[in-house]
């Protein structure tokens, strides 16, 4: 069977099976999202409405009406959040003034936990050291960079930031510069789960800690002078809701002008569930971005998830899925400063999403064993006391204890891109998020490992690049192919970035082009919408941007025939086709929940 005759057999079944869905409720309705049919009538379900205008007080009087609770107003995507009865949907999605009704759905932090105490007890001392100065040229943990993002607010979209020294100005005085916590029935901002505290040492930490104790090493994040503002939406289970996130983002807006907030970081999603275009958690991030504010994402965990026989590919998580935001995969750096032993990493997510076929990630950096600020007695800190960086490693003198903790995932590569983008703020304030995403795009690294060809398979030119990894904890090994669905533009490259003076147009964007699959060849191509930056001169041409290495010829992208070629055919049909029952009734928790710590 070829993979077009799959794609059309799943068609089939799909319709089938959302009929079947329509039917249990009793009819479709349009406005109400496929996720919230069929559910018992009597059952109480969390719901974002989306209106044609911000929702004014009879709109929220009308849903009280059908026994429903106010939970928050979202006048960023003309919404509220809701919890309903399900048996009141259907009349509500019938009201002329209703746009859409979409579940209030689960997001999780994006990092992967559990490293056995042998392997982190062998870790080079010197990794901390080593991802900040590779990234921006350093040959020395005492050299000081440029810029340091004085002057730039990046908003921590987490599970909140613990006080500490490395937030710290030199007069003492914190640099995370604002609180809140949009956690439902929970005010406190304190980070009791310990990702964000994490996150944010890896944009903003300075290193005070181990520069003080530490006889020569210092673990520090890309920018040390940047302001942070930390929005909580995160529980102390490292969970929270789109609505949570939603009002954050309207937040850091609100606050942008007061507190020069020129970055979002968002190291958390949740599986895919709809098009971008309907997503109001993609739409928020969008409202950011034309804001002028850069959004940056993690891409999500995923790779090594085969239940759909796709290898990995195509578990994006949202918002990660939306063309506009900068969506980050993670490397591994070995523990060197050298780049040329550096590797993917098989957890992260890969492209292209689902729906609506958008190339992503957008670029790697690194996230494997990241080492960063620890929030002590958090739930993190307590489940994986063995990821607490010994004070032996960083050489502290005796007595003293450890304030880091090692974490790896698509949750640590993304702070690394977000403090990155602060330093190009820091440098030239007039940069657009577009004009940021693609001179971060263009000037990655797009040198991997050399072709190596598959068993059983004949290779040709550089089109099947791989590398091996085995999971530290489970000691299985899995292959990673270096196509444009799980590199993207490359590898972040924050001394060149800084370097480097070419700037975008002014007015165009630099949305990420969406994969085309053309049956009749079995060849996969880009296609880019207009007025977007790829592919208008020289500089930005395709070629340019992705590599060579990653495309060829009239932009065919190489590495993904071993996917949507004829030994995997099922891939392509989940890929390809409608996709309309992929993702729903998964939870959030579930697809994140991954029990493993790095790579060997």
């Amino acid at each position: 069977m070829t993979c077009i005759d799959q794609t059309r057999k799943r068609f089939r079944l799909a319709i089938i099976v959302v009929a079947a869905a329509s039917l249990a409720y009793g009819q479709h309705f349009p406005k109400l999202s496929t996720e919230l049919e069929g559910l018992d009538p009597e059952a109480a379900v969390n719901v974002i409405i989306q209106y044609k205008h911000t929702p004014e007080q009879r709109h929220i009087d009308a849903v009280v009406r059908t026994g429903g609770r106010h939970l928050g107003t979202l006048g960023l995507v003309h919404g509220a959040v809701f919890s309903v009865p399900a048996k009141a949907l259907a009349g509500l999605a019938n009201d002329p003034e209703v746009v859409l009704i979409s579940p209030d759905h689960k997001v999780a932090a994006m990092d992967v936990s559990g490293t056995p105490v042998s392997t982190v007890s062998s870790l080079a001392v010197n990794t901390p050291d080593y991802g900040w100065m590779s990234l921006l040229g350093l040959s020395s943990p005492s050299a000081k960079a440029a810029y340091d993002g004085t002057g730039i607010g990046v908003a921590v979209i987490d599970s909140g930031i613990r006080s500490s020294n490395d937030f710290n100005t030199a007069q003492g005085t914190s640099r995370v510069v604002y609180n809140q916590s949009f956690v439902l029935g929970d005010s406190t901002t304190n980070d009791a789960y310990g990702h964000g505290t994490h996150v944010a040492g890896l944009v903003a930490g300075d290193g005070y800690n181990s520069r003080t104790f530490a006889s020569s090493y210092v673990i520090r994040g890309l920018a040390p002078n940047v302001n942070l503002l930390n929005l909580r939406v995160l529980d102390q289970n490292g969970n929270g809701t789109d609505s949570a996130v939603i009002a954050a983002i309207q937040r850091a807006i609100a606050l942008q002008s007061q507190f020069n907030i020129g970055v979002i970081n968002l190291s958390l999603g949740r599986p895919v569930s709809s098009s971008y275009t309907t997503d109001p958690l993609c739409q928020a991030v969008e409202s950011a971005w034309q804001a002028g504010i850069v959004v940056v994402v993690a891409a999500g965990n995923d790779g090594r998830d085969n239940s759909a026989g796709t290898a990995g590919y195509g578990t994006i998580t949202a918002p990660g899925n939306d063309p506009y935001v900068i969506t980050v995969g993670a490397m591994n750096t070995e523990g060197t400063l050298a780049r040329s032993d550096d590797k993917m990493t098989t957890y992260s997510s890969k492209g292209p999403t689902l729906f609506d076929h958008v190339v992503k990630p957008d670029l790697v950096a690194p996230g494997n064993r990241m080492f960063s600020v620890l929030a002590s007695g958090s739930t993190l800190a307590l489940e994986y006391p063995q990821n607490i960086v010994s004070p032996s490693l960083l050489s502290l003198l005796s007595g003293f204890k450890s304030y880091y903790f090692q974490l790896s995932g698509t949750s640590m590569a993304t702070p690394t891109v977000s403090g990155t983008a602060a330093l190009l703020l820091q440098q030239n304030p007039n940069l657009t998020p577009d004009q940021v995403k693609a001179r971060l795009m263009e000037t990655a690294d797009k040198n991997f490992p050399a072709a190596t060809c598959p068993v059983g398979q004949t290779c040709t030119s550089q089109a099947q690049m791989m590398t091996t990894a085995t999971d530290a904890v489970t000691d299985v090994t899995y292959t990673t192919y270096y196509d444009v669905f799980t590199v993207g533009a490359g590898y972040l490259n924050a001394a060149a970035a800084l370097a480097s003076t070419d700037v975008a147009p002014v007015g165009e964007t630099a949305l990420s082009p969406t994969a085309k699959f053309k049956s009749s060849t079995g060849a996969v191509t880009l296609v880019k919408g207009l007025n977007v930056i790829w592919g208008t001169n020289v500089i930005w041409g395709t070629n340019v941007i992705w590599g060579t290495s990653v495309l060829s010829g009239a932009n065919v992208i190489w590495g993904t025939n071993v996917i949507w070629g004829t030994g995997t055919t099922s891939a392509c049909s989940v890929i390809w086709g409608t996709n309309v029952i992929w993702g729903t009734g998964t939870d959030a928790t579930e697809s994140s929940a991954i029990t493993l710590e790095g790579e060997k």
